[in-house]
């Protein structure tokens, strides 16, 4: 289904979703693979879109809302597809599939904005674009569990989203969270008291304590970690998208449209050398 917001056009496909979607003209030449060729060189997997892999939800970098993706990483995005001189197009599906390349290497989509942290492991399957944010982590819990340290956290029912760096936090300290394929379901878990505590990147935990539902429930621990996120492209397939995506980031620093975007989504002025 396709949706109209300020101006530009995207639309959200469920991965395992058999309905047809309506594609628009294709903007540049096609081959016989149905691929197109943009500006700057950039093969697309389908014409007229900028097919986007993600994981829902992941406010307030990627969520629903009425209906509509909306969120920081598709605003950005809509910069990048806007250069090129299509839609943006966003097809939901598991993280897995995305951080291990495997999504991007099937053609599924020609870029990943999901969130992701760069790291060493990724960039084994993946082609990440310059960083974007800067991201730590944070452990939710419920009031009076006593967590206020790491340390804290043994002898807990903790909760993590699989195969994350969160996760990969937790197990590092000798811990075994209970793992969750979505961050729907690992709130969910601490809210039904599965769980004692969570941890999450910081910006998401931020977002849902904006909800009056969640009150009961605070920021017991920060983890710096000093993680950036990245978009992701093809491994070694798609040095011209790579290349717009760098581009569109540095012009949006470069005039603003970082800064007021930043703001719109987390309410203050960026730091760090991911702005």
């Amino acid at each position: 289904m396709s949706h109209v917001s300020r101006g530009r056009s995207r639309g959200v496909i469920a991965a395992a979703a058999t309905a047809a979607v309506l594609l628009l003209a294709g903007c540049g030449s096609g081959d016989a693979s149905g691929t197109t060729t943009v500006k700057g060189g950039v093969t697309l997997v389908k014409p007229g879109q900028l097919t986007v892999c993600t994981h829902l939800p992941d406010p307030p970098f990627q969520s629903e809302r009425d209906g509509e993706v909306v969120g920081f990483d598709v605003d950005l995005i809509d910069l990048v597809a806007a250069d090129l001189g299509v839609k943006q197009v966003i097809v939901d599906g598991p993280f897995e599939t995305i951080k291990t390349g495997a999504a991007l290497n099937a053609r599924q989509c020609d870029i990943a904005a999901v969130g992701m942290t760069i790291t060493e492991e990724r960039k084994k399957n993946l082609d990440f674009s310059a960083p974007y944010f800067d991201a730590d982590q944070a452990v939710l819990a419920r009031a009076g569990t006593g967590i206020s340290t790491a340390d804290d956290l043994k002898g807990h029912k903790l909760g993590s989203m699989s195969s994350t760096t969160g996760e990969d936090y937790l197990r590092g300290k000798g811990l075994d969270p209970q793992s969750f394929v979505s961050v729907d379901a690992q709130l969910n878990a601490l809210r039904t008291g599965q769980v004692d505590a969570i941890v999450q990147d910081s910006p998401v935990v931020t977002e849902w304590l904006k909800d009056p539902s969640n009150a009961k429930f605070r920021i017991a621990l920060s983890v710096k970690t000093g993680e950036q996120y990245g978009f992701a492209v093809r491994k070694g397939g798609d040095g011209a998208l790579l290349k717009a995506v760098n581009t569109a980031l540095a012009d949006a620093k470069a005039d603003g449209t970082y800064k007021k975007l930043y703001a719109t989504w987390f309410g203050a002025a960026p730091g760090g050398s991911a702005s």
